[in-house]
């Protein structure tokens, strides 16, 4: 069965973004092929994503889940019924107001894959319900001060267990199993 996963490149005060939600923070960075090794590993294990769609519910250039490497289904969270959209090898399917029938459809399309979710609100939601396994977090050596947090809002304890730390050129990566 699919694991679920919180895949993420955060700031070291946990950020996923700025307060205006741009990333730049994220590139230009040195990295060493280890740092690639890493990431390749966790890519490639992932099946589906679960995210947020925009307020348009149209698929940007900038909205696509790993830049378009991945060539898995997407579910994305929204509060309006939409059909489908296909685009560039991708399904894009949504899920009205349902997170657990969301990851249950990914899990479904995943197959014995990861499941990963993208997105502080959806990492927030699902930690909540009790349907993440496993926290893998790329952590960026930078402070933005303010944005928008992975893990704010969270209102509850989560005991995590160390799987995996590893760092390289510049970031640190850290894997942790969410305990039940």
């Amino acid at each position: 069965m699919a694991h679920v996963i919180v895949h993420a490149t955060i700031t070291l005060d946990g950020f996923i973004a700025d307060k205006d939600g741009a990333v730049d923070w994220m590139f230009g960075r040195p990295s060493a092929p280890e740092d690639d090794v890493v990431v390749n590993d966790v890519t490639q294990h992932i099946g589906a994503v679960v995210g947020g769609a925009n307020k348009t519910q149209t698929i940007e250039d900038g909205e696509i889940p790993y830049g378009g490497m991945l060539k898995v289904p997407v579910y994305l969270m929204t509060h309006t019924a939409h059909d489908p959209i296909e685009r560039d090898g991708l399904t894009y399917t949504f899920v009205v107001d349902d997170i657990v029938r969301a990851v249950e459809s990914a899990k479904a399309a995943a197959g014995d894959k990861w499941v990963s979710l993208l997105g502080g609100s959806i990492s927030r939601q699902c930690l909540q319900l009790g349907l993440v396994d496993e926290l893998h977090l790329d952590v960026a050596p930078v402070l933005l001060g303010e944005g928008i947090s992975l893990f704010a809002g969270l209102g509850q304890r989560t005991e995590l267990e160390r799987v995996a730390t590893s760092a390289y050129a510049s970031e640190a990566h850290l894997r942790y199993r969410v305990l039940r």
